[in-house]
């Protein structure tokens, strides 16, 4: 028997939809603007996670050139039935406005690793979808509707329709399932049936520390529901010194033994020995975004509970089944010599094509074509990979020759197009090649080295880049050899790349550190990356 350590998937990914096909469990997550589109993890004893599929990954599937910071793919559902794996997700078009607007989609699959369909049209007029499979055949719908009448308080519903799959199509009625306790911003539905009840998990109280999970069960799956006698069955706004915070948005699963688990979102608060919270944003911000987390699920008179009380807990005991610990996280380093990118890096809304890079232009190397600046929601040559831990180091190196202050290349760490921190190269007329930085904070530019610039020397061929992270605070570092490296004497607060920080509620991802090149110029440059590291520290 196992003991799971929480969060099972560490840095940004947030609202963790659950499924089981035989012995295997399957994990699908948020991933907003970030491509490709869905993140869906397997394990066999709910304990070690590896990455199983990245279903979205044609722009057929999810185009999102435009789509705002924190817009995307919202909160999709994972499920298995009639041989087929069913995901229904949200690509969400308009954030900053009176009500958000997207669009619901269906794919399916005969297996996690695909080929995954074209998207099916579910309609547009919410978020948060989920498929509810019957044991009488029957599929079910489920969302929360948002527009003019349907943004957040107090129009907190929850809404059913029936799906025809053969002739895929949803119902026009539409019932009504649920409006919502006080703790509002109702969303997130997953229907379940056990021991002839239908239960609805929604998450509610908003998604940063108020989050909780609030449980109902019927008789039938168009209700009448009553609530949980506890009404919330977790959350952790209660317990402002636990380590694991905002927890909610549940989903639930049962093992073939007959235990039952609960995957949810959750946030590690950046604490420090000495500091006080107070110093980090009253509960702490949470550079690592939403994780997500396992609880043991026990059942009482026909309701859920979560084991060991409403937080659920940072370790608790596998199934029965596992016999297997986690295993310790691992350095990551991806030196190019593949066809297609590594698993861990994403690119920002669009496919890596032509258009942005090559693995194929020089063996050995990741090739970036000058594009969009950071600002952009367009076309950013810009290949990521999450923040996963507290402290860690990344580093490349790199070769570039900009014509001019238009073109740069370099490292990034990036929250979304508004906050971040750029190290790169340009090139500056009567200097030559320089290094330099620029910050953005809360879209307020400031540019660091620009009266003093790092010059590279005419005859180094390639420069060495690394951050350093260390809880509150990162550092850039450059080295013209690969081995005699130089601190650059500016220190980064890391706390500010946090949802916490830029905008609590309607901002949902978390910090990346990845490599950039743009060209606004039009000219045309290239930036060749020999390799791409990750130490955790």
């Amino acid at each position: 028997m196992s003991t799971i350590t929480n969060p099972v998937l560490k840095g940004f990914h947030p609202d963790p939809s659950i499924c089981r096909c035989g012995e295997d469990y399957y994990i699908a997550t948020s991933t907003f603007e970030w491509f490709p589109g869905v993140r869906i993890y397997h394990s066999r004893d709910l304990n070690n996670w590896t990455l199983a599929a990245c279903p979205l990954d044609r722009a057929s599937q999810l185009d999102m050139r435009g789509n705002p910071d924190s817009g995307g793919i919202w909160a999709p559902c994972l499920s298995y039935a009639d041989g087929l794996f069913w995901l229904v997700y949200t690509d969400v078009k308009v954030v900053d406005s009176p009500w958000k607007n997207g669009r619901n989609y269906l794919v399916t699959a005969p297996s996690i690793e695909g080929p995954w369909s074209e998207p099916i049209p579910m309609g547009n007029g919410g978020f948060d979808p989920s498929l509810f499979h019957d044991s009488n055949g029957r599929k079910y719908y489920l969302y929360r509707p948002w527009g003019p009448r349907h943004h957040s308080d107090p129009h907190c519903t929850i809404v059913m329709q029936e799906y025809f799959p053969q002739e895929q199509r949803l119902s026009p009625e539409r019932r009504t399932l649920f409006t919502g306790t006080t703790l509002r911003y109702t969303e997130g539905p997953h229907l379940y049936q056990r021991d002839g009840y239908y239960y609805l998990v929604v998450a509610e109280g908003g998604t940063s520390y108020e989050h909780a999970v609030v449980v109902l069960r019927a008789r039938a799956p168009e209700g009448p529901y009553e609530l949980h006698p506890d009404t919330v069955i977790m959350t952790t706004w209660d317990q402002p010194e636990h380590p694991l915070q905002k927890s909610g948005h549940g989903s639930l699963v049962d093992t073939p033994n007959g235990e039952w688990f609960m995957a949810y979102l959750t946030s590690r608060p950046l604490r420090l020995p000495g500091v006080p919270l107070l110093a980090v944003g009253g509960r702490g911000y949470c550079p690592l975004g939403r994780e997500t987390g396992i609880a043991r699920i026990a059942w009482q008179d026909g309701w859920p509970y979560v084991e060991g009380g409403k937080h659920g807990g940072v370790q608790i005991q596998g199934p029965e089944t596992a016999n297997r610990d986690a295993s310790p996280d691992e350095a990551w380093r991806d030196d190019f010599i593949d066809s297609t990118l590594d698993p861990a890096l994403q690119t920002l809304r669009i496919p890596f094509d032509d258009r942005l890079g090559s693995l194929s232009a020089r063996k050995g190397f990741l090739r970036l074509y000058g594009n969009d600046s950071l600002v952009s929601t367009f076309a950013q040559s810009t290949v990521a990979r999450r923040w996963q831990h507290f402290r860690f180091q990344a580093e490349t190196c790199m070769q570039f020759d900009p014509a001019h202050f238009q073109q740069s290349a370099g490292v990034t760490c990036y929250y979304n197009t508004k906050n971040w921190s750029y190290f790169f190269m340009d090139r500056e007329e009567g200097r030559g090649r320089t290094l330099k930085i620029i910050q953005l904070d809360r879209n307020v530019p400031c540019w660091h080295l620009y009266e003093e610039p790092i010059p590279v020397p005419e005859e180094v061929s390639a420069v060495w880049l690394r951050v350093e992270v260390d809880h509150l605070s990162y550092h850039y570092s450059y080295s013209f050899d690969g081995e005699n490296w130089q601190r650059v004497a500016l220190s980064f607060e890391a706390w500010k790349l946090s949802d916490d920080y830029i905008g609590g509620r309607g901002f949902f991802t978390g910090a990346f550190v990845g490599l950039h090149c743009e060209d606004i110029s039009g000219d045309g440059c290239h930036a060749d990356f020999d390799y791409f590291s990750y130490l955790p520290g």
